[in-house]
This record gives structure tokens, C-alpha cells and sequence, in this order.
């Protein structure tokens, strides 16, 4: 995975190799979780302007109509963070990039209905303390409504991703309200940038527990209960089996569609070990998902075909391409 750094007003993605990088605490990761270093050039951030957003579905509803997830639906995705193209597709060119990801839907139907997903990265982890010495910076709302401008107009879901640094995860969730209050907006979880006091994301893996994705679940439930609003997707991203501890505490909430996204890398030998690695762990009603990297996967071999993807055992539900 990739860590993004800020300096001097632009983003610059840092590729770290976890488990071989120079002061690393933590212990080699399961087969196929590390990525391959590699250098990203700097983008400009310039200052953003506000794109207005189209009205919210009717009547409470998902974007492509309903109020439930599954099975009805097969989610894929993009993520990205903007000016930030080694994080993802959508670092830029969204209307471009949300026609490429319709037309890349479509393939993994398999007898259900397409809904693409747009993951945005609205909390970033960073490799230097901050002002408040959290360890992660947030995007301008100018974006976000931007991103959710553009999900709207091509009727897809809309992610908010967040890698909460030092910070606590349901804080920086709870910051996200205004967003999450939208019928067609959902939340990510990047718990391998949760790291605790006197650790640097990068240098060790964060990690998360059973009783905090409750938590997470239960401020969720409530928002869908006192707005009501159509199931929300929670993904929580795992690519290592040290990074979720008391996984089975993890219990079902009303209102919210958790998916636990595996995000091995490497080849497709790898990524299938990963899988059969993490998937029985999951706790009951949690649903499948399966991560694919552009870069990084290809460094060891072509990237897995939907077909191939779709053959894995559960089938994953959502799939998300960075």
C-alpha cells in the first residue's frame, strides 16, 4: 500500500515496503500483503473549486433504485485520492474515469445488477506528526462534494476512505456526518494506517479489533435509523491477518452492509492464498470483498480477469481496483 506524504502544498505518494522498511517494528506480513517500492512524482494542489451536486436519489433510495445492497447488487470500484495517481484511478478526469469504471462493472455482473463505487481517501495518513500531531490531514469539503457531484450524476455509490493516523477512527468518522447523512455515500476503513501513540504510519502496521468495527457499525445504524436512509456500505480493508484482532466480536447492525475488502498483493497465486486466508475468519453477515492493484500486482504477474475474480470462493462481492 501507499502512503501519502504532504509538503510544500502537493501530495506526494511514498510506496512502503512493510516488514523491510528501515525501523519497521512489526513482523513480516502474510504472503502477497506487501507492495513493491516505487517512486511517484509530485501533483499540484491547487486551490479547489466547488462543483454543485446534483439532488440525492428519490424517495430514499440507492442510486440504481432500492434500498437494500445485496444480493440485488454487485458493487466494483475505484479508489482514489485527487492529484494522487499512484493511489488510484481517481486522482483526476472523473467523468472519464467513471465511464471506464461503468464499462468495467458490467463485466462482473454475473446475474445481478451493476453499482460502481467511487472510494475516495478523505482522511490520508501521513509520515510526519502535523500540527496536532495525529499522524493524517483531511481533504477540503470542496472535494469530497466534487467526488460526490460526479457519483451522482453517473448514479453511483460514493466512498469516504479514511486512514486515521494516531487519530481515533470513530472521531474521524464522526467528522464525516455531514457526508454520511447522504442516502448514497458509505465509509472505508484503512486499518493498517490505525496506529497507536509513539508509532509512525509506514514503520508498522496499524490495527483494529471486532469491538471497535462495532463501534464504527453502531454510529453507522443509528445514522441510517434517524435519517432513513437506504442500507450504507461499511468496508473495512485487510490485507494481513495481524491487522483485525477478536474478529468474531464483530456483530451485525441494522441499516449497515459490512464487507471485509482483502487487499493482498502479488500474484494471482498469492492473492488466492490471502484469500482462503481471510475469508473464513470473517464474522457472521459480514459480506466478501477483493482488492486489485494496477501497479502492484503486475509487478509479479498479469492482474487477475473478472472472470478469475469471480471463480473465488465466496464470491466477492464488491471489487475495488486501485
Amino acid at each position: 500500500m501507499v502512503l501519502p506524504l504532504r509538503a510544500s502544498g502537493a501530495v506526494v505518494a511514498v510506496v512502503l515496503v512493510f516488514g523491510f522498511v528501515a525501523g519497521c517494528s512489526d513482523v513480516e506480513p502474510d504472503a502477497g500483503a506487501a507492495a513493491p517500492a516505487a517512486k511517484s512524482t509530485p501533483s499540484p494542489s491547487p486551490t479547489p473549486s466547488t462543483t454543485p451536486v446534483p439532488p440525492a436519489p428519490a424517495d430514499g433510495e440507492l442510486p440504481r433504485s432500492g434500498r437494500q445492497i445485496f444480493p440485488k447488487h454487485q458493487l466494483v470500484g475505484y479508489v482514489g485520492l485527487p492529484g494522487s495517481p499512484s493511489l488510484g484511478p481517481l486522482d483526476k478526469d472523473l467523468d472519464v474515469k467513471a465511464a471506464k469504471l461503468e464499462k468495467l462493472a458490467k463485466s462482473y455482473a454475473a446475474g445481478r445488477t451493476p453499482l460502481p463505487v467511487m472510494e475516495l481517501i478523505v482522511v490520508v495518513a501521513n509520515g510526519h506528526p502535523g500540527k496536532d500531531g495525529l499522524y493524517r490531514s483531511q481533504i477540503p469539503d470542496a472535494k469530497i462534494q466534487n467526488y460526490l457531484a460526479v457519483a451522482r450524476k453517473h448514479r453511483m455509490l460514493l466512498l469516504l476512505d479514511i486512514q486515521p493516523g494516531r487519530s481515533k477512527i470513530l472521531t474521524e468518522v464522526k467528522r464525516q456526518e455531514r457526508w454520511l447523512k447522504e442516502p448514497d455515500v458509505g465509509l472505508a476503513f484503512d486499518p493498517e494506517w490505525a496506529v497507536g501513540p509513539g508509532q509512525v504510519p509506514g514503520r508498522v502496521f496499524g490495527r483494529t479489533t471486532g469491538a471497535e468495527l462495532n463501534s464504527i457499525a453502531t454510529y453507522l445504524s443509528g445514522l441510517v435509523r434517524q435519517h432513513d436512509l437506504p442500507e450504507k456500505v461499511f468496508v473495512f480493508h485487510q490485507l494481513s491477518a495481524r491487522i483485525l484482532s477478536n474478529e468474531q466480536a464483530f456483530k451485525q447492525h441494522p441499516g449497515v452492509v459490512t464487507i471485509k475488502s482483502v487487499d493482498g498483493i502479488g500474484n494471482r497465486i498469492d492473492k488466492e492464498a490471502t484469500w482462503r486466508k481471510l475469508t473464513p475468519k470473517m464474522a457472521p453477515g459480514v459480506h466478501a470483498g477483493f482488492k486489485l492493484f494496477y501497479t502492484e500486482d503486475t509487478r509479479h504477474g498479469p492482474l487477475m480477469t473478472p472472470a478469475q475474480v469471480l471463480a473465488l470462493k465466496p464470491r466477492p462481492e464488491l471489487v475495488i481496483y486501485e
